[in-house]
């Protein structure tokens, strides 16, 4: 099947899908709205489906839209690296590396060997996707990122999953708790408490779930958020305490929080970084995961018990 587009539908359609807005994005390509329209329009006529669903509140990839994004981006970062050319790219002097990793990981282990990577190679373009442990392991598996930092997908055949970090999991609280200034707690200490959890479908739910499937003796669930980080807003504003990854009350989020480790039994989760089994990742990409893999591997050890 011939299809009559050009690049710059293809460019359309992506700005249309990463703004969510006709408006926005015809703005970043210096469109009008209405040229913007009879691109996306062309490519939805040459393909026979439809790409979005559009009201006059809110625009959204369909499912086929959604899959047609992922291969579209594949499509134009293969051919932006063809036309930089190959010792180019070789060299490490142009390209795009696509990481993704779970929200702890960017403010802890990323910032400083990305800082070094961007000196030692100013030219190449690094994209972080920062996202849930079931997101970050479907960009992995569908190639959309080259790897990732992940605690999920040690058992899954098509990954390969390399140790980095062990993380305990600590009972967060507002600094002006009762229980604050113990070096310590068990989960019956804490079967009092209005008991704040990420739902079920979080990665850390799971973790947590598991570990506790034994215990006879733990707090019952007075509310549910999807994030960690919804879950620390309720603590901070006084709403009960829960139970997180420990460096997501390291440095980096309110004085107000701490987070005293759980014992009886200890909660961990071990964060990896993971790749594709018999993908070949780019020069570049294999650069900064050798680079992190060797940041990290320095910072193998069990986190100190947040202050």
């Amino acid at each position: 099947m011939r299809i009559n587009y050009d690049l710059h539908d293809l460019h359309a359609f992506v700005a249309v899908a990463e703004r969510a807005s006709f408006r926005q994005a015809a703005a970043d390509l210096f469109l009008s709205q209405s040229a913007l329209s009879r691109r996306i329009e062309k490519l939805e006529e040459g393909l026979g489906v439809k790409l979005f669903e559009r009201t006059t509140r809110r625009v959204q990839l369909t499912n086929v839209g959604q899959t047609f994004l992922v291969n579209v981006r594949t499509a134009l970062d293969g051919l932006e690296d063809a036309v930089l050319g190959v010792a180019d790219l070789a060299a490490h002097r142009t390209g795009t590396v696509t990481l993704a990793c779970v929200p702890s990981a960017v403010w802890h282990f990323l910032p400083d060997v990305l800082k070094q990577f961007s000196q030692r190679f100013p030219r190449i373009r690094v994209r972080v996707h920062d996202e849930s442990a079931q997101d970050v392991l479907n960009l992995v598996l569908s190639g959309e990122a080259d790897f990732g930092i992940n605690f999920t997908g040690a058992e899954d055949p098509e990954v390969v999953f390399e140790p980095i970090y062990v993380e305990r999991y600590v009972l967060a609280m507002r600094r002006d708790h009762p229980l604050a200034r113990r070096k310590s707690l068990s989960w019956k200490e804490t079967v009092g408490e209005r008991y704040i959890s990420v739902a079920k479908s979080s990665g850390n739910r799971s973790v947590l779930d598991a570990a506790l499937a034994g215990v006879e003796k733990h707090p019952l669930i007075s509310c549910e958020v999807n994030h960690v980080s919804g879950v620390l807003a309720l603590v901070e504003a006084g709403m009960g305490v829960a139970a997180v990854p420990g460096l997501s009350v390291l440095p980096g989020r309110p004085d107000s929080i701490v987070g005293v480790p759980l014992v009886n039994p200890p909660v961990e989760r071990t964060l990896g970084l993971i790749s594709k089994r018999n993908h070949s990742m780019a020069p570049a990409a294999r650069t900064l995961f050798e680079m992190l893999a060797d940041a990290l591997v320095k910072k193998k050890r069990r986190p100190l018990r947040p202050a």
